[in-house]
């Protein structure tokens, strides 16, 4: 019995390790790639229809919501993606998992948009800029240059695009960004010790849909 009982609580260690630490590698991060950013004067994208995804985790469990496009560019050549540029409007973060009527709903959001987090009134709009597309399999490999604070480097994320009834739909897949590297430093292990089960997890779920204006 007694060789059984540990090896329930082994077990038990594990998954509540795997709960807090998500066994995903953050997306490589380059040196920002220089490009001039034409695509602005397109502004096709519909904001209403488009978001940011995102996901953060903890070892007492994660928080998920969206975020508003500010403005926007799919850049289209014979139905192929050549550029674009997502503008993230950094005062429209919402949490989905908590009901928005609950207090504890606002609570995070006055968290994440104040200076712990994304420093709102500092930095209003977090950006993607596409530098190059290229196609793998089924899939295209999206490369831009993502700001976020005052920081900017350069990410491949996998994604598809279609057209149906003339709106163009950008969907990436999820992908992990680690917020360290963007100076987001609330209860981060990479910047303060001794935070025991305090702490936040770095690598941040983010994935992008855009869609076109119809």
């Amino acid at each position: 019995m007694k060789k059984v009982f540990l090896s329930i609580v082994a077990v038990a260690t594990i998954l509540t390790s795997c709960k807090s630490e998500p066994n995903k590698k953050a997306t490589e991060t380059k040196k920002e790639v220089s490009v001039a950013e034409k695509v602005a004067a397109v502004n096709n994208v519909d904001t209403t229809s488009s978001v940011l995804n995102w996901k953060g985790t903890k070892p007492t469990g994660s928080h998920n919501g969206i975020v508003s496009l500010k403005n926007g560019a799919l850049v289209l050549e014979q139905g192929k993606l050549v550029g674009g540029e997502f503008i993230v409007d950094m005062s429209t973060i919402k949490v989905s998992d908590i009901p928005a009527d609950n207090e504890a709903n606002g609570k995070l959001v006055s968290h994440l948009i104040n200076s712990d987090f994304f420093d709102i009134e500092a930095y209003p709009t977090s950006k993607f800029i596409i530098t190059s597309v290229a196609p793998k399999d089924n899939l295209l490999l999206v490369t831009g240059n993502l700001t976020i604070k005052d920081v900017t480097k350069s990410i491949t994320i996998p994604a598809t695009i279609a057209t149906t009834d003339g709106v163009t739909t950008f969907s990436s897949e999820v992908f992990m960004v680690n917020r360290a590297e963007f100076n987001v430093t609330y209860a981060s292990k990479s910047f303060f010790n001794n935070l025991k089960d305090k702490f936040i997890d770095d690598l941040m779920e983010m994935s992008f849909v855009v869609k076109t204006k119809s």
